[in-house]
């Protein structure tokens, strides 16, 4: 036990006390000491050169937490109760009966109705920190989130004067400080106005979609998706059986006219289509609220980037010239703040909010009443806008140098790229699949996306990437794409030998 003890590797990325305690909690939880006495605190101090005082402050605090119990000159000791909760569970993971039910598990592949990891999706690299060049869409630079500032608001909703006033819950309803924040300065400032029953609050932009495809969608119904366009809209969607009709999109988004009729429901993305990142004009916007209500379909938008946008005059959102209530307005902070957090919005007819609630009660509540309260202070202190204009700054800066070192380096591309978006949407050569420049661009540290999923069709191109720039340091920017341009002229250059067979079949 004393030579297991001497492992213990400290960081500094937290105290401690933090990772003593840690460790020591996840020995107790595996019967490490048994009714033996734990190493007296000099020891421990001794094994893990730190001080004894932070050793006893961490036995001190394990003893109020009840995992230990301190005897007078004998030292401290596993609580008994924990020590007969272990030889419970030992004794049923020893059961023989065990044993034969192990060998009759169900055979989960046959029972299950709907396969979610086999649908396509992005593949996103859950280690994408560790790359030197993260071209990657969704994430953000950790340097950049407000931390202090959060912390604060995070001190002011523990306190104990302001306790009471959340950690209850709020049952199935939102936090009515989040609620009023978010009508009056999130959604003014896209054009919107909106009752509190109007709004719902939620667990980010997926969670609206998927709470609204289980409410709307069935095999009768036929939704209209940008293609190539969001594709985990098309996924649950699909999962629910209804009809999905790929839409076009073209230099002002979303075409309307024929492609449109037949459809109950219209998926858009009017400030920056996903992925092409084009903007729809007003002409275009008033055109397609026209449409939708001469054939009665309801348009579902996706205003994801709107609030860092840093172009002077953004557009309105289509919801704000919505006159018959036929948009279905769906925002979250993930792009503005950090995805980590996970609260997200939607504006409806106060008839579908009504019923959405209840939906979400079936499943959750309502998301965290500590974050929902934790970002209606952050918002209501100014420290919301304030972050918003220092990242509209940042971001401008950054999507200026992906501007130039794209044109620069990537010149043999087809280049998509809207001022005030948060990516660029790339079109390789002919030759180059985006699949295979992804495989080539990690092995160089360079994180890519291929564009594969996004498209509906069999027969839908295979050659392009998109790149982000949230999540990469400004100073890393230009090196990456130069990195990634003679990647690609390496790979697309005179002889093909170096290429797959399929990429051969394709040159």
């Amino acid at each position: 036990m004393v030579d297991f003890l001497i492992n213990i590797e400290l960081h500094q990325n937290s105290t401690y006390q933090q990772q003593i305690r840690e460790k020591l909690v996840e020995l107790i939880e595996q019967d490490t000491f048994g009714d033996k006495a734990l190493p007296s605190g000099r020891k421990m101090a001794q094994l893990l050169k730190v001080s004894r005082n932070t050793v006893v402050l961490v036995y001190e605090s394990l003893v109020d937490e009840g995992y230990l119990i301190a005897r007078k000159r004998s030292g401290f000791f596993v609580h008994p109760d924990l020590l007969l909760v272990q030889h419970l569970t030992n004794s049923v993971q020893t059961n023989p009966q065990q044993v034969v039910r192990s060998s009759r598990q169900p055979n989960w592949s046959q029972r299950m109705q709907k396969l979610p990891s086999k649908l396509p999706s992005l593949n996103k690299d859950e280690n994408w920190l560790s790359y030197p060049y993260p071209f990657i869409y969704g994430h953000i630079d950790v340097a950049e989130f407000p931390l202090y500032q959060w912390r604060e608001c995070s001190r002011i909703a523990e306190s104990k004067g302001k306790l009471h006033e959340w950690v209850e819950g709020f049952i199935d309803i939102d936090d009515p400080q989040l609620v009023s924040q978010i009508r009056q300065q999130i959604l003014s400032k896209r054009g919107i106005s909106a009752k509190p029953e109007e709004i719902l609050i939620t667990l980010g932009t997926q969670n609206s979609l998927f709470l609204l495809s289980n409410l709307l969608a069935d095999e009768s119904v036929t939704f209209g998706i940008e293609d190539p366009g969001y594709a985990h809209f098309r996924h649950v969607v699909s999962m629910r059986g209804s009809q999905i009709k790929g839409l076009e999109v073209d230099n002002a988004g979303l075409k309307v006219g024929k492609q449109l009729k037949g459809c109950d429901y219209v998926f858009t993305t009017p400030s920056h289509q996903y992925p092409t990142t084009v903007t729809m004009n007003i002409e275009r916007r008033k055109s397609l609220l026209e449409q939708a209500s001469k054939d009665d379909f309801i348009i579902i938008e996706d205003d994801y980037e709107s609030e860092v946008n840093f172009i002077e005059e953004p557009l309105p959102a289509l919801k704000s010239f919505d006159q018959d209530g036929r948009v279905i307005y769906v925002g979250s902070l993930s792009k503005s703040l950090t995805p980590g957090i996970r609260i997200g919005y939607m504006v409806a007819d106060a008839s579908l909010i009504k019923e959405l609630r209840k939906l979400r009660a079936l499943q959750y509540r309502h998301p965290p009443s500590n974050n929902q309260r934790i970002a209606a202070l952050f918002i209501s202190q100014g420290y919301y806008d304030s972050h918003v204009r220092r990242m509209r700054r940042a971001y401008e800066k950054k999507w200026n140098l992906m501007q130039e070192g794209i044109e620069k380096h990537l010149n043999g591309c087809k280049i998509h790229s809207t001022p005030g978006s948060f990516c660029f949407w790339i079109g390789l050569p002919p030759a180059l699949t985006s699949q295979y420049l992804r495989e080539k661009a990690a092995e160089k540290g360079l994180l890519i996306e291929s564009g594969d999923s996004l498209f509906m069709g069999k027969d839908a191109p295979k050659n392009y990437i998109r790149l982000g720039f949230s999540a990469i340091n400004t100073d890393k920017i230009l090196a990456g794409l130069k990195e990634l341009g003679t990647l690609i002229n390496t790979l697309t250059s005179g002889s093909s030998s170096h290429l797959p067979a399929y990429q051969k079949q394709l040159s």
